[in-house]
């Protein structure tokens, strides 16, 4: 709880996390609020992608504790947790190559509450993302990177989500389709839909974001607000070469 008595949308505590025998967190403590778009900032094998899999439910903690809403949330099935508000757009973005874009965005709306209003939903997608109305009889396999990583986005979004969790958006993408995408994020926001990014690409990540965490080795060893840790000289050190 904050110190205004604010409840945090998602809260994490000393979290540890495992594959078998390595262990890849160690001691995770985080908090996104309502309405905000917040960044996990580190480089590859830091535990950034860990950290969404244990929120996702795709991975089950070692250790600490899990809350979304105030509701413990570690051992749930990651069916449950989608159903409970919280959307994962995984890394590489994960399509079916013979699936069209219309049926993946369907496919995203598979829990109880979307599915009476796909068309609506459809609508919104396509308001969002105006390429994909064009493309949405085309198969997955044959669309841009961009266009993938839209369509990626454009499903989590289909289970309306109060949580959308971004990993890596900016992966294999060119600057300008980049620029892009982290333009979309900026709009979802605005539409009222928290947000929680991993991203190598430390400017673009934090240039739409609220607030960051940095990740290494498993532990979170810097926090603060979007434009602090851009002018952190660790930051721009260890990520950026200045």
């Amino acid at each position: 709880m904050t110190a205004n008595g604010e409840t945090p949308l998602l809260e994490l505590t000393n979290v540890a996390a495992a594959y078998g025998d390595f262990q890849a967190l160690f001691n995770i403590t985080l908090s996104v609020h309502s309405g905000e778009i917040v960044t996990l900032i580190g480089a590859n094998g830091a535990g950034k992608t860990t950290t969404l899999r244990v929120i996702s439910g795709l991975l089950h903690c070692t250790g600490g504790s899990v809350k979304f809403q105030g509701k413990e949330i570690s051992r749930t099935p990651a069916h449950e947790i989608v159903a409970l508000g919280i959307s994962h757009v995984p890394e590489g973005r994960q399509l079916f190559p013979y699936m069209s874009v219309e049926e993946h965005l369907i496919l995203g709306a598979y829990i109880e509450r979307a599915r009476p209003k796909i068309p609506q939903l459809l609508e919104e997608q396509y308001k969002l993302f105006p390429l994909l109305r064009e493309r949405r009889k085309q198969l997955a396999g044959t669309l841009s990177g961009g266009e993938q990583q839209m369509v990626a986005i454009a499903r989590g979004l289909m289970a309306e989500p109060k949580l959308l969790l971004l990993d890596e958006p900016s992966l294999g993408l060119a600057p300008k389709i980049v620029e892009e995408v982290f333009q979309k994020v900026q709009r979802i926001g605005e539409m009222g839909v928290t947000v929680l990014i991993v991203e190598q690409n430390v400017v673009d990540g934090l240039s739409v974001s609220n607030r960051g965490f940095v990740v290494e080795n498993g532990n979170i060893i810097l926090q603060g607000m979007a434009g602090e840790l851009i002018s952190n000289p660790h930051i721009r050190a260890a990520y950026l070469g200045v």
